[in-house]
């Protein structure tokens, strides 16, 4: 009898996990395309300092919901990861628990990038300190936080390609998933960590941008709203022993 009712108590609590999982993937997508493609690919000129300086001045407010909504996605993330590591861990506990950290790790790193943003503002500020500089000096400045920014997000990235490779093996491993999910997280894992060395590796690659359309963005995008629609539609209605 307390079997069959820890039993029950474990199924309430996977579907709940899927559910929080499942929101957690929706506020991270929905925020992640404003915060990338109308609060950062709009004002970054790439290349060109004097342009992206002047962009971000025109647009400070922007740029400014753009961190933001960062923040909200990163407090997304560590949720997604705790309850991802509820959902999994009747797989292998630590396993599920391995990937968590590997997501949490990605998180405190790609937290730390974002000092470079408020650095920029600084430089935005027109404070009287800043009299000590030329205009092109701080043109430079900027592009210079601006790209540790990238790589800093691409040092994330390897830890976050790991995480999501744990998970896919996870769900091909378990027993209620499709194992079809697992395959494309695991390709999708291989995409974020090819794009991440390829960029450390070769500046040809780095200068490339169809590369991390193909081996990041349309794996991820597809897998990634694969599990998630998989989350709130199915994972929610798990079988309650």
């Amino acid at each position: 009898m307390i079997t069959t009712t820890t039993s029950k108590i474990e199924s309430i609590a996977s579907t709940q996990a899927a559910r929080i999982a499942g929101i957690g993937y929706v506020i991270v997508f929905l925020l992640g395309i404003f915060a990338n493609f109308f609060a950062y690919e709009n004002l970054i000129v790439p290349g060109n300092a004097s342009s992206t300086f002047y962009n971000i001045i025109a647009n400070e407010s922007l740029f400014r919901f753009g961190v933001a909504s960062w923040f909200i996605i990163i407090a997304c993330d560590i949720i997604v990861a705790w309850a991802l590591y509820l959902f999994l861990k009747p797989i292998n506990k630590d396993l599920a628990l391995l990937a968590a950290w590997f997501r949490l790790i990605f998180v405190a790193i790609l937290s730390s990038c974002f000092v470079n943003h408020f650095s920029i503002l600084q430089l935005l500020s027109n404070a009287d300190y800043l009299e000590a500089f030329e205009s092109n000096q701080l043109h430079a400045q900027m592009m210079i936080l601006l790209n540790a920014h990238k790589y800093g997000t691409h040092i994330s990235f390897v830890f976050f390609g790991i995480h999501l490779f744990i998970i896919g093996y996870l769900i091909f491993k378990s027993s209620f998933i499709p194992r079809i999910l697992g395959v494309m997280l695991i390709i999708a894992s291989i995409g974020y960590l090819i794009d991440s060395f390829g960029n450390f590796l070769s500046s040809e690659y780095a200068n490339n941008k169809t590369m991390f359309i193909v081996f990041v963005a349309i794996p991820a995008m597809i897998s990634e709203f694969s599990l998630t629609l998989w989350l709130l539609i199915q994972g929610t209605r798990l079988p309650k022993n």
